[in-house]
């Protein structure tokens, strides 16, 4: 029995891909660069109002991931469904960290530079999409976001059982914090996970700039 086990667990180790333990969903999305007139710019969507979820609030075009779909995939994908856009006419560069948030999610970016002229031929589904728009990337470069923070607080439910832990009811949880940044633009306001993965691009693009010089 012990030696059957073994063996199933060698056959599947083999080729288990690791991912966040006990996460429940995973989403992929297009980090879009768009070249106009020798510059670069950040595409950015703004979600229709009629939209359940984060209604009328900025983000990169993206979904959740089906079911053997890779990031790549899944954020090629969604760009299509999104703003009409030929997967095959994007050039992938390669994905950033991903991030793993509070409720088991994880959030994979992928940096790709869609075709030239695409503003004019894109076609934006208003179901999803309510308006795109450009921020150079200069600007996200020698620009810092706005940076405030909230704390996490843990709340356990009234029946959390901490007789059968054996701790005690004032029991010392560890609490942690979120960090928020917000990039400002033309009344629009680039937050949340969209920021986050904003700030870390720019804080790359400055590190290896910083490497090419040195």
């Amino acid at each position: 029995m012990m030696a059957d086990a073994l063996e199933l667990l060698k056959r599947k180790m083999e080729h288990y891909r690791p991912g966040l333990l006990d996460g429940t969903r995973s989403y992929g999305v297009l980090v879009p660069l768009v070249e106009q007139n020798g510059e670069f710019f950040i595409l950015y969507e703004v979600r229709a109002k009629t939209l359940r979820r984060q209604p009328g609030e900025v983000c990169f075009p993206g979904g959740r991931m089906d079911e053997g779909e890779t990031a790549i995939e899944c954020a090629l994908r969604e760009t299509g469904e999104e703003l009409g856009i030929d997967k095959e006419t994007i050039q992938v560069l390669g994905e950033l960290d991903f991030i793993a948030y509070r409720d088991n999610s994880v959030l994979y970016p992928v940096l790709g530079v869609l075709p030239n002229g695409v503003m004019e031929k894109m076609s934006p589904n208003p179901d999803e999409v309510e308006e795109v728009f450009l921020v150079p990337l200069s600007h996200l470069l020698d620009t810092p976001p706005l940076e405030y923070e909230y704390e996490l607080i843990p709340t356990p439910a009234k029946d959390f059982p901490y007789e059968v832990l054996n701790i005690p009811r004032d029991y010392k949880w560890r609490t942690g914090y979120e960090n928020v940044a917000v990039y400002p633009w033309k009344g629009k306001a680039i937050w949340g996970m969209t920021g986050r993965i904003t700030r870390h691009l720019a804080r790359l693009i400055r590190k290896w700039r910083d490497e090419e010089k040195s």
